[in-house]
């Protein structure tokens, strides 16, 4: 295994060299026609058995992530399924915010979960893979968790580095056993595959919220935030030879966050349902200050959503590249919809989703948490 504090500090030169060498074997694996050109529409309805679980009742799950305030709602969205999702650890990248406030906010979470001293969580790579760390503070707020009063965490990190955590967890797992959901730059999960592919075998699955097409970008004009941080990361685990589900903006946007919404988990009896009403409210309020709409897109809980019930959601098996080059599309997720480019199928990109289902399921999961 690679020793990750060898890795934080090698000479920059030669960490640029290892990663454009992991890059060049990445885009490789995209151009392999090994796996067909198919490209099957997976609808709500004919795709739903296709999408859906295996018959596994609970799923191994680890929530790598950047919290943020949707992150945070994802986190408890899976905590309150823990009839289905069996949630072993939460890994923090830089991303929404630095490092240090990700994995800061991760640990308040689960202390809001009544999961202080059951759920590890594991601090990451603090920047991208090649680039300076980009933030989105002026969304989520200077402490990534705008809306909510925020205490000092009651239990500290966990003492392993998030990648080291990844691969001796997947190098221990029996294979297509672990579920991999990752919500903001792919910095700590491509590490983890470039390090040790062989872990991969692993992977029951990895779902991603990140990219755009028909929606365009929220970061720049044809990129979205989680791909454009560290657009070489997602390029790497796009191209690992795993299942992979993205969920992109095309499928956020179709599950809005309106003030109607968000009146249900306010009135609910318990502590953490107010504590997502303020947080839903002030995603609201960031909207309507910067764009005079009562709405915002629902991110990362869309992947919960779909791990607890799939057949809410419809979508199609394509190849998705990421471009690293581009002067203007730095970042931007380019769906082959056609199978113009011969290149063979690597995702399933989710376009659609029951937006009452949803709410539905995330308000009941909700409910069960403290």
């Amino acid at each position: 295994m690679a020793d990750i504090n060898e890795m934080n500090t090698a000479p920059q030169q030669h960490r640029r060299n290892f990663l454009r060498t992991s890059l060049a074997a990445s885009l490789a694996t995209l151009g392999a026609t090994g796996a067909g050109n198919a490209l099957a529409e997976l609808t709500s309805t004919d795709g739903a058995s296709r999408l859906a679980a295996d018959g596994t009742p609970r799923r191994t799950v680890i929530i790598d992530c950047d919290p943020g305030q949707d992150d945070a709602i994802a986190i408890l969205f899976a905590l309150g399924a823990n009839d289905q999702i069996d949630l072993k650890a939460l890994t923090t990248v830089g991303g929404n915010v630095p490092l240090e406030l990700t994995e800061r906010n991760a640990r308040i979470v689960r202390d809001w979960a009544g999961k202080t001293n059951s759920l590890p969580v594991y601090a990451g790579c603090p920047k991208p893979l090649m680039r300076d760390l980009i933030t989105a503070a002026n969304v989520h707020g200077r402490t990534g968790l705008d809306g909510v009063t925020l205490h000092e965490p009651r239990a500290p990190l966990a003492p392993q580095h998030a990648v080291t955590y990844l691969i001796d967890t997947l190098r221990a797992a029996k294979p297509g056993s672990v579920t991999l959901v990752a919500i903001g730059p792919l910095t700590n999960v491509a590490t983890a595959l470039t390090a040790a592919p062989e872990g991969a075998k692993a992977l029951r699955e990895i779902v991603v919220m990140g990219g755009a097409w028909f929606e365009r970008g929220n970061i720049t004009p044809s990129a979205e935030f989680n791909i454009f941080v560290d657009p070489e990361a997602a390029s790497i685990v796009l191209g690992a030879g795993v299942p992979i589900t993205v969920i992109p903006r095309d499928v956020c946007v179709k599950a809005p966050i309106t003030p109607a919404r968000v009146a249900p988990f306010r009135a609910l009896k318990n502590r953490c349902g107010p504590i997502v009403a303020d947080i839903l409210a002030a995603e609201v309020a960031y909207q309507k200050g910067r764009r005079g709409v009562e709405s915002a897109p629902m991110y990362d809980p869309c992947t919960i959503g779909y791990l607890i019930d799939p057949t809410m959601f419809g979508g199609r098996r394509v190849n998705v590249a990421v471009e690293t080059t581009g002067q203007l599309t730095l970042g931007e997720t380019v769906v082959d919809w056609t199978g113009r480019t011969k290149r063979a199928v690597n995702a399933t990109w989710i376009t659609d989703v029951d937006e009452d289902r949803f709410y539905d399921t995330l308000l009941s999961r909700i409910a069960r948490l403290p």
